[in-house]
């Protein structure tokens, strides 16, 4: 926060000091800031080098049940693929203001409708859900079709890739903030990237996620990541973020 503070402290004697004639134009460049150098990815969804990685395609040591127990997904050729039955599994490390990377892969073979065909989702602080869903000619609400915060904000456009196909969210997550009464003072937004194309675009987060009924905010901290077993085989792999 200092650094903010100095940077606009300098950037508004630059101001003052540009309106007054023959004044150093170097007034208004800022050195006191070096933004640190890191190694960006080799190609698109790849991870940059300060990246924690969430899962590498080797195994989900990094993830475990809402419990804490192990998480009993199946992983096979880099990929992890939820095993029917055996529940949600959540990130061990918790986060706040985060760029999320994340691929999924509805089924090939299409089984079901709507809300029934390939279903997973993605829960940022275990509570607000960017939904997971074959929508590649599949009819839903759009408030809960793929790339919607689900039950609130539909996506700007339907970017599903075909079922089998491989599909990537690249997330710009802010958490919310709370007063000290616990109440909302600054709501969540996000930004979502669906195959290359904007669907949310800073888009306020109402609170967490619900099945019925209108979303409230109760004060929370950081938290994890949690994806969902919805009763779909629905896979996902290369999943990075980065905290902001």
């Amino acid at each position: 926060m200092k650094h903010y503070i100095l940077l606009l402290l300098v950037f508004s004697a630059g101001l003052a000091s540009a309106q007054e004639p023959g004044k150093d134009p170097k007034t208004t460049e800022v050195w006191a800031i070096t933004p640190p150098t890191i190694s960006p990815g080799a190609a698109y969804g790849n991870a940059p080098s300060d990246a924690e990685i969430l899962f590498d395609g080797k195994d989900l040591n990094s993830w475990s049940t809402p419990d804490g127990k192990p998480a009993k997904w199946e992983v096979k050729d880099g990929i992890m693929t939820v095993a029917k039955g055996t529940g949600d599994i959540k990130t061990k490390g918790t986060f706040g203001d985060i760029q999320l990377h994340i691929e999924w892969r509805t089924p090939a073979q299409v089984e079901g409708d709507g809300q029934g065909r390939g279903n997973s989702g993605i829960f940022l602080q275990e509570r607000y859900e960017l939904q997971v869903l074959d929508n590649f000619q599949n009819v839903t609400y759009p408030n809960g079709q793929a790339g919607s915060i689900y039950k609130q904000t539909a996506p700007l456009v339907n970017a599903c890739r075909k079922p089998g196909e491989w599909q990537t969210y690249d997330v710009i997550f802010m958490a919310p903030r709370f007063s000290d009464n616990g109440r909302i003072a600054v709501p969540a937004r996000i930004t979502v990237i669906h195959n290359g194309v904007v669907v949310q675009n800073n888009t306020e987060i109402w609170g967490p996620s619900q099945y019925i009924g209108l979303p409230y905010y109760e004060k929370h901290g950081a938290a994890s990541i949690r994806l969902q077993d919805h009763g779909n085989p629905v896979s996902y792999r290369n999943i990075w973020l980065r905290r902001l």
